[in-house]
């Protein structure tokens, strides 16, 4: 079975095994009962029924537990400095969530050394991955000059692969009587020194942030420059986020909290994905995205984090999805194909989300018989082993 110098490890006796793959077994979650699944080097090599798998030179006896993809984490802000807890607690005693929070966290980001920085990404980092998070997105939009934006992404960059650039996170205070001046500058000079580190560019596209023109210029800027667009659009309020993202052929369009109508057809005719943060809702006590309604109506989503350390604050995965099968009218099975599938979609790739041969071999055995334990245990440590890219972490 080896085809390399690295051993090979059969993970066998799963009781129920989400390959995400309809061809390998049940529904579209391809489910599998009594299964068991071969790695070889950093690949997924064999996948079956527990009794026909080929001779490993290693085994693990999952002993009756599930094993999902590892999750993808799609959108999430690590990269900072500080602590917000003074304003969740004003915002818990009543004070409504606005986009200006933002600016004390750049104020602490602006001010922390890199090893501070990129302590906290790793950090971060680890704690999904203790979660069964094997494939994380984060951005920059917590420097908001042209050398603390290019140094968030240089230090984002080194941890992960999925790094977006988003200058457009506010227009800072330094440049607030000039917010075409700090637009030029985002696609300017900072545009310039960011892109060689980024994959994607990114606009939080609300009022108190930035308008449908300026965020069409800076992703249309983005985009000149290589960088593929996705966009915080429609969380706070309704607006033009969404049909923007879908009119540029954005990747995701993030949060889809306030959608009409002709907003849920855009998503359903186009392969932009919906990403939903239930996180943040929870965390603002804002009103749930509803899923049900950009699920029925044929639009793919995601199911994301946004760790960051104003408006939502985990970066728990489980925990998500129990708050969209809870609050946002998903099956636990749609949570949990969301939050693997669904945000290997939002980043365009192929090799994560799924346990099927060729795939990367990213997998989170849960100390539960089923993945609905995800929605029904909620708060439950369950995820008991992670494998990332073949490694047991």
């Amino acid at each position: 079975m080896t085809t390399n110098s690295a051993p090979t490890t059969a993970l066998t006796h799963i009781a129920q095994l989400v390959t995400n793959d309809p061809s390998l077994g049940e529904g579209p979650l391809g489910l599998i009962q009594d299964a068991a699944v071969v790695i070889d080097g950093d690949r997924i090599a064999w996948v079956g029924p527990s009794g026909k798998a080929p001779a490993t030179d290693n085994a693990v006896d999952a002993d009756g537990r599930a094993v999902i993809p590892g999750f993808v984490d799609s959108h999430s802000h690590l990269v900072f400095a500080g602590d917000r807890t003074e304003e969740f607690n004003a915002r818990m005693s009543g004070r409504p969530y606005s986009a200006g929070g933002i600016r004390t966290t750049v104020a602490a980001t602006r001010a922390a050394g890199d090893d501070v920085l990129r302590a906290n990404v790793a950090r971060y980092l680890a704690e999904g991955l203790r979660q069964g998070t094997t494939t994380q997105e984060t951005k920059s939009g917590y420097g908001l000059t042209v050398e603390d934006e290019a140094r968030a992404l240089r230090i984002a960059a080194e941890q992960t692969d999925e790094v977006t650039f988003l200058g457009a996170h506010i227009v800072p205070p330094d440049h607030a009587d000039d917010p075409a001046g700090y637009v030029d500058l985002v696609t300017g000079p900072m545009l310039d020194a960011c892109a060689p580190y980024a994959r994607w560019v990114d606009v939080f596209c609300e009022k108190g942030a930035f308008d449908g023109d300026q965020a069409r210029a800076i992703l249309t800027a983005g985009a000149a420059k290589g960088l593929v667009p996705r966009v915080h659009a429609n969380q706070l309020g309704h607006g033009p986020g969404v049909q923007l993202a879908v009119e540029l052929g954005a990747a995701s369009a993030d949060h889809c909290t306030h959608l009409t109508d002709a907003d849920v057809d855009a998503l359903a005719g186009s392969e932009t994905v919906a990403t939903l943060l239930p996180g943040a809702e929870f965390s603002t006590r804002a009103t749930w995205p509803d899923a049900r309604r950009l699920l029925d109506a044929g639009a793919t989503v995601a199911l994301s984090t946004d760790c960051n350390p104003g408006s939502s604050f985990t970066s728990s995965m489980p925990f998500c999805i129990a708050l969209a099968v809870r609050d946002m009218g998903m099956t636990p099975d749609e949570a949990v194909w969301s939050a693997t599938a669904g945000g290997a979609r939002a980043l365009r790739r192929t090799d994560v989300g799924r346990i099927t041969p060729g795939a990367r071999a990213d997998l989170a055995l849960l100390d539960a018989p089923s993945h609905v334990h995800l929605a029904y245990r909620p708060g439950v440590p369950l995820v008991s082993a992670v494998w990332h890219k073949g490694v047991l972490v």
